[in-house]
């Protein structure tokens, strides 16, 4: 067990000392590992119950001391993130309500100017069956201009 902590514990010196200023994770994870196994070889050769007691209780409350602060820096982040979040939404809310109504309103143009031409051509189909239609007068007095979406 001594040689199994003192290989994890190199283990953890060597991804600390690493580049860039190494890997924390990696560096915690060997280090946890070489505790552990040091525990586990002091408890595992001890008389009784309550020295292996002991050290579990003592390594479960430094364990939970250890994660308690990875959780609240996770909940930090995690706070922090929904209120950029809510935030983005907010500014971004006026933006998205303002294309909306400019969409609908292209849509209602849209729709007058088809039922517009509708009515032109039942006009036109309804005036060519009268009796003493000219269709070349109607072209030479021109047709009136169809509006167009953008109007």
């Amino acid at each position: 067990m001594i040689v199994l902590a003192t290989g994890a514990a190199t283990a953890g010196a060597f991804a600390t000392a690493g580049r860039g200023g190494g890997d924390g994770v990696l560096a915690a994870a060997a280090f946890a590992t070489s505790g552990g196994l040091a525990l586990a070889g002091v408890a595992g050769y001890a008389d009784g119950l309550s020295l292996p007691l002991l050290l579990w209780v003592l390594a479960t409350a430094v364990t939970y001391g250890i994660a308690a602060r990875y959780w609240r820096t996770d909940r930090r982040d995690t706070e922090a993130y929904e209120r950029q979040t809510t935030v983005r939404r907010e500014d971004h809310a006026h933006i998205e309500r303002i294309e909306m109504l400019r969409s609908r309103t292209q849509i209602e143009v849209a729709r007058e100017s088809v039922a517009y031409a509708d009515a032109l051509a039942a006009a036109l189909t309804a005036r060519a069956t009268l009796p003493g239609f000219d269709p070349q007068a109607l072209t030479r007095a021109g047709l009136p201009e169809l509006p167009t979406p953008n109007q």
